[in-house]
């Protein structure tokens, strides 16, 4: 209680002695924060088996990776049946990747290789021919290639059993070929689109004004259509050379706007908050209320040559102390940075100042939105 008194008494002191301190947003690039609408990756996904394991492998019990065993066999013109493939040198995998924009036909790109069985390790396999399909149900790329895990399994199991990582989840650098390209035509019709990676308003107008002042002799080529969208007409000039427009619109210069928010990590004790975060005139009143309850025993012996027994008894005693409330006003001039500094110059606990500010927001004395991580 002693603290938190400490607390206010501090608090009233920087609302004498300090002023507001807002940090403004920081200039940045277009590029920081919008993206080219249409410029964005595929994911891939396929169904392969992994060969050469050192008996790692699923068991016989996989279902699907003795049918698919079976199944490749017979396209080699091999027949063999279910019940005579001792297979412990196969896995059945899912082949994961991500199809970049604006990759050719022969381009390679990495894929992630996924245990889907029992398989106790895939370090050291090598991946059979897997397409890899889009949500379309198309191929647009081909992966084979070694696995590596990163990881192992050593010893014979119990307590003399190691592992260390994820043995059944591995990587192929480079493992597949791009076979079908994503067409992506920038600049189609003479148009060009924008997205925030924050939606705001303010700064939509800000992008769409920063980008009509650098291009003012064409007029006004640029218009925000919604918070997260910024339409941009393309110069006539400039309709051969669309990565050239692009690259110049990235490096143009804006001031964003940002939502006042005030982050609390409990775990950590850090809070961040935002520049914009202001602060009402409010009062806070802490009051404390101590309840102490002791638990004394007293032992009771018979008088000698008697014939009475040792008594133990306990005894508590309960003590309720409620100290006086102290209530200070906080006038609109102090800023939330002024008070979490003050808290924070006492000692207070994340929790004490999660409770402090929570309470100012619940009566409306804050002006921001409060998000616990």
């Amino acid at each position: 209680m002693k603290k938190l008194l400490t607390i206010l008494t501090l608090l009233s002191c920087l609302v004498i002695f300090t002023s507001t301190v807002f940090a403004e947003s920081a200039v940045t690039r277009i590029k920081d924060i919008a993206k080219v609408q249409g410029v964005r990756s595929n994911q891939l996904m396929g169904y392969g088996l992994v060969v050469g394991l050192p008996g790692t492998g699923d068991s016989d019990d996989t279902v699907q990776m003795i049918q698919s065993t079976v199944s490749m066999l017979e396209r080699f013109g091999i027949t063999i049946s279910s019940a005579d493939l001792d297979t412990d040198n196969v896995a059945a995998v899912m082949v994961t990747a991500t199809l970049p924009p604006f990759v050719r036909e022969g381009d390679t790109i990495d894929v992630t290789v996924s245990s889907m069985g029992d398989a106790d390790s895939i370090q050291g396999g090598t991946l059979l021919q897997t397409p890899l399909l889009a949500a379309d149900g198309q191929v647009y790329a081909v992966a084979q290639g070694p696995v590596s895990t990163g990881g192992f399994i050593a010893g014979n199991g119990g307590n003399n059993r190691a592992q260390r990582n994820f043995p059944t989840v591995g990587t192929t650098p480079n493992g597949a070929i791009v076979e079908r390209t994503v067409e992506d035509e920038l600049g189609k019709n003479g148009q060009l689109s924008l997205s925030l990676s924050n939606m705001d308003f303010t700064t939509a107008t800000r992008v769409a004004n920063a980008i009509n002042s650098a291009y003012f002799q064409y007029g006004a080529i640029a218009r925000a259509a919604n918070p997260g969208r910024i339409d941009i007409r393309i110069p006539p000039g400039y309709r051969s050379n669309v990565v050239g427009f692009i690259a110049s619109i990235e490096s143009l210069p804006v001031r964003p706007d940002n939502v006042a928010k005030i982050v609390f990590s409990e775990r950590t004790g850090t809070i961040v908050m935002g520049g914009d975060v202001t602060v009402d005139e409010c009062a806070i009143t802490q009051g404390g209320l101590s309840i102490k309850v002791q638990q004394s025993t007293d032992v009771y012996q018979p008088n000698p040559f008697s014939y009475g027994t040792t008594m133990v008894t306990r005894t508590e005693e309960s003590n309720v102390d409620e100290e006086t409330s102290s209530s200070i006003v906080i006038p609109a001039t102090t800023s939330v940075s002024d008070i979490v500094g003050a808290l924070n110059a006492v000692g207070a606990t994340p929790r004490d100042c999660i409770s402090i500010l929570q309470a100012m927001k619940a009566a409306g004395a804050i002006h921001a939105v409060l998000e616990i991580i």
